[in-house]
């Protein structure tokens, strides 16, 4: 990646499209992901895999020509994925996706996941409401904690307690909306139902909406992160617990908790 050619944005071109085609200095979840993708083809066309150090923050935003804070929040997307790890003192490593086991359904990663091209017909993501996006995870999320109950593994709570330690580490609104996602998704997939994680495969691509981005930052203060981090702990607690009930009213209870932070409604 280091012998990339591209040049790092200049304040006149700051809000235009680069050479890679992102915009500099936007900061959607959109622009993110898009970054945390170039940096994922950067890597696979440079042969690098599982285990494989990074270049440090500084040298990717060298060679892809965006600032060090756009680099340091696509990595956040990409570890909260699963596609990278972080260790301190030594940097940032490739990860192996994971693989399901015999017995088990696979879990799709963010590619598989997301349904941009997978499915004609659907919606762009501005299109939904945000009233529309509340309405139907609060309909079907507290339903699936009965699955997850059933059909959760050991590595899918593993999974969701890395999600739920990497929310306890955000640095602010934008790193915390990466990991609630996560933790979410890794919630959904435990549920071992594939239409039912296509189908919140779509909710995710109306949370990274425009529309939606912009309402829940608004929306966003410090002491509301840490109510939905304490409702994240009770969700993951009941699930560990093999509690249906209690899991499913936790789940209802954090949905109203976002609706009505978001919308005013409870």
């Amino acid at each position: 990646m280091a012998g990339d050619n591209s040049a790092p944005a200049s304040s006149a071109t700051r809000g235009a499209v680069t050479e890679h085609g992102l915009v500099t200095e936007h900061s959607s979840v959109t622009q993110r992901r898009a970054l945390a993708a170039l940096i994922m083809a950067e890597s696979e066309r440079s042969g690098a895999g599982h285990g494989t150090r990074l270049p440090t923050e500084r040298q990717l935003a060298v060679d892809l020509g965006v600032s060090r804070s756009a680099i340091r929040h696509a990595m956040a997307v990409l570890q909260a994925e699963g596609r990278v790890s972080r260790e301190v003192g030594r940097g940032t490593f490739l990860r192996r996706p994971a693989v399901a086991g015999p017995d088990e359904a696979p879990v799709p990663d963010s590619a598989a996941a997301s349904v941009p091209g997978a499915a004609p017909g659907l919606a762009e993501s501005g299109d939904y409401a945000p009233a529309d996006v509340m309405a139907v995870r609060r309909l079907f999320e507290p339903t699936a904690m009965s699955l997850v109950v059933a059909w959760a593994t050991a590595r899918d709570f593993a999974e969701m307690e890395r999600c739920l330690r990497g929310g306890e580490r955000a640095a602010d609104h934008d790193e915390f909306e990466v990991w609630d996602a996560a933790l979410h998704r890794s919630i959904i997939a435990a549920t071992r139902s594939p239409l039912l994680i296509r189908l919140y495969a779509e909710v995710e691509r109306a949370r990274h909406g425009r529309v939606w981005g912009d309402l829940k930052r608004r929306s966003a203060t410090a002491a509301r992160r840490d109510e939905y981090r304490r409702d994240h702990e009770e969700i993951v607690t009941a699930l560990r617990l093999r509690d249906a009930e209690r899991a499913t009213a936790a789940m209802r209870a954090h949905l109203a908790r976002v609706s009505g932070h978001l919308l005013g409604t409870g």
